[in-house]
């Protein structure tokens, strides 16, 4: 190797702040992921990540299936594919829709298709429309593309629409019509709130009244525990326009809380246009989906009804628990949902307390929770909390919310 010499004067230390673009510079760190360093103590019980369960992950049936799948593909499991994805599991993931496969977009996990979905439609200083509170990754996905974001009002039954025609019509007539709308319609991430079927309706209906593209994040679906299944959001948006290709509606879907998180893999349907964007812009963002996962998780198809039955009973149990837990342990003034599904429950508190200053207090008495705070795109949620069940055991439950419990307790006697 030849030795470099030293310079004769030391080198000025290079800006890169400067460096970098303006849509650089506006990205931050995810809050969850920086609470998650904090939380790693092996003592600590943390409800903090929306962590699947590891211990319900279909081990052995990942195994047979990644064999399954490089005897049956060979080194074709292994080489470059096409970016709109593996068609065996496009046309899967299409006849659950009843749609065509060519309307159907495979990406790497769902944030990758929130993150190229921002990328197209969204322009410096557009309208997003975004739930208060709302999913901390979309934000940060979809900050980057330096959005305004109006909050919609929302309420224990999710988004508030009869608030929402106000300000699409406040919007429209101020000149600045929304031109994006994010919604998470089952148990959403943070608040586990479901929207009802007469809300759904109304949300279709004002969105395509107004010309506003309705996202709709769906990764919970699936892990409904209790309650009846209600249409999705694109599903309406289909019959409203009764083409696919005219349907205002994208939705979005992973495999990551049915099967397994670390295969990554994800899907975006909408109408052609959409896609044939989808396509070119994974194209420069990592060409396609890792080839031999999709072929994984196609071979696990046969056996995802019964994955999904024995996820919605453990996370049945444990939200069963940890809602019990709140009323033996949090004060009658801590206010919170009870999920029909999903992962994740939200916490209010009384106003005069704040859960990031609180937040070392429980990481002493060994738990840990997500502040409400980073979910809020225009701030606010002081007195929040967001709490996961999926990835904590039952008696990890009843340990953490006793200490939970106490942490509250003792703020509040202060």
């Amino acid at each position: 190797m030849t030795s470099v010499p030293p310079a004769s004067t030391p080198a000025r230390a290079f800006d890169f702040e400067s460096a970098l673009s303006a849509r650089a510079r506006t990205m931050r760190s995810s809050a969850i992921r920086e609470i998650l360093k904090i939380t790693q103590r092996p003592d600590v019980i943390s409800f903090a990540g929306g962590l699947p369960a590891p211990d319900l992950f279909p081990m052995e049936d990942v195994r047979r299936a990644a064999d399954a799948a490089l005897t049956r593909y060979g080194a074709a499991a292994l080489q470059y594919s096409t970016t709109e994805g593996h068609p065996p599991l496009r046309e899967w993931i299409a006849a659950q829709a009843g749609i065509p496969a060519s309307n159907v977009q495979i990406v790497t996990g769902s944030q990758q298709g929130l993150d190229l979905l921002g990328k197209l439609l969204i322009g410096e200083g557009d309208v997003v429309l975004v739930e208060a509170p709302t999913y901390l990754g979309a934000l940060q996905s979809f900050q980057p593309y330096l959005p305004q974001y109006v909050e919609m009002p929302t309420d224990a039954g999710g988004i508030d629409v009869d608030a929402l025609e106000g300000i699409l019509r406040a919007q429209r007539a101020a000149g600045r019509p929304a031109r994006l709308l994010y919604a998470i319609p089952n148990f959403q991430n943070p608040t586990g709130r479901t929207l009802s079927l007469e809300r759904r309706q109304r949300l279709v209906e004002l969105t395509a009244e107004y010309g506003v593209l309705l996202l709709e994040d769906d990764p919970y679906g699936e892990l409904r525990f209790s309650g009846e299944a209600l249409p999705s959001l694109y599903e309406l948006g289909l019959r409203l326009s009764g083409d696919v290709d005219r349907n205002h509606v994208i939705y979005s879907s992973s495999f990551s809380k049915t099967l397994v998180p670390g295969l990554r893999d994800a899907w975006v349907q909408a109408a052609a246009p959409i896609v044939a964007k989808l396509i070119q812009a994974k194209q420069g963002a990592d060409l396609h989906t890792p080839t031999l996962n999709q072929m994984i998780v196609t071979e696990l198809l046969p056996i995802l009804p019964a994955q999904i039955e024995r996820v919605r009973a453990a996370y049945g149990e444990r939200a069963g628990l940890m809602v019990a837990a709140i009323g033996e342990h949090l004060p009658p003034e801590a206010g919170f949902t009870e999920p029909q599904g999903g992962m994740f429950l939200w916490i209010t508190l009384p106003q005069r307390l704040d859960t990031e200053a609180l937040l070392p207090r429980a990481v002493e008495r060994r738990v840990a929770y997500v502040p409400g705070r980073p979910f809020f795109a225009l701030g606010g949620g002081h007195s929040t909390m967001r709490l996961s069940y999926s990835n904590a055991s039952p008696a990890q439950i009843a340990a953490g919310m006793a200490a939970l419990g106490e942490t509250v307790r003792g703020a509040l006697e202060e």
